[in-house]
């Protein structure tokens, strides 16, 4: 009698962390265009970006590249087609979610330092307490626990630190954009600072309009 095998990759749901490179990632996705396994978190048809080089552009074009060494202790800069400058790079432990839009995060080779999430902007959660602020908190908990392995990546089109000296970056979780979950399920907003919008801004107003369609999160009960 004769028998198949369905091939390793679809006998289960593959995530990021079953990739050793993004450069495998890539390939995955371009094999797979309708992206099954969620790969591509940005929609932007580059996979598991948060994957450490040799890396591979979307469709498989332009070869694969490595970063050059680096000698800050993990930070990467890893060159953006449409940007101005390096992208910084780092992974690093969170250690205390601050609130909404804010971790505190023990870089490796760095140390410990605030990170506030770029694009996002959350309910206050200090002085005068605003409507949402812990249900706002409590869902970056979800998204990116204390002790979790997160990547940072810069925005060469910001700046690199606001006037708390706190970090602006973006933060990723097992190839999760985590201040675009924050928006999709309702408890962010896009924000955009002296009109200047971040790269990631129009992919956020997509995750936010999904979300306010769904009045999910904080758009049934704080937002209107």
């Amino acid at each position: 009698m004769l028998t198949t095998t369905a091939p390793a990759q679809a006998m289960k749901d593959l995530n990021c962390d079953d990739f050793p490179n993004q450069a495998a990632a890539q390939t995955n996705l371009n094999n797979n265009p309708s992206d099954p396994n969620g790969l591509d978190s940005e929609g932007d048809g580059r996979a598991c970006e948060s994957l450490p080089c040799p890396c591979l552009g979307a469709g498989g074009g332009g070869g694969t590249s490595t970063p050059p060494p680096n000698n800050n202790g993990g930070t990467t800069n890893t060159g953006n087609t449409s940007g101005s400058g390096p992208v910084k790079r780092n992974v690093g432990n969170v250690i205390k979610v601050t609130d909404g839009d804010t971790l505190k995060v023990r870089i490796r080779g760095i140390g410990i330092r605030d990170v506030r999430i770029l694009g996002i902007d959350t309910p206050e959660k200090y002085g005068r307490r605003e409507c949402g602020a812990v249900k706002a908190t409590e869902s970056m908990e979800s998204l990116a626990p204390v002790g979790s392995t997160v990547v940072l990546f810069s925005d060469p089109s910001q700046a690199d630190k606001d006037r708390y000296q706190r970090l602006l970056r973006y933060v990723e979780r097992k190839g999760r954009d985590v201040g675009r979950a924050q928006i999709f399920t309702g408890h962010s907003k896009v924000y955009v600072y002296r009109n200047d919008p971040v790269r990631r801004t129009a992919n956020y107003r997509v995750a936010q309009k999904q979300a306010l369609n769904r009045s999910a999160g904080l758009w049934s009960t704080c937002w209107f």
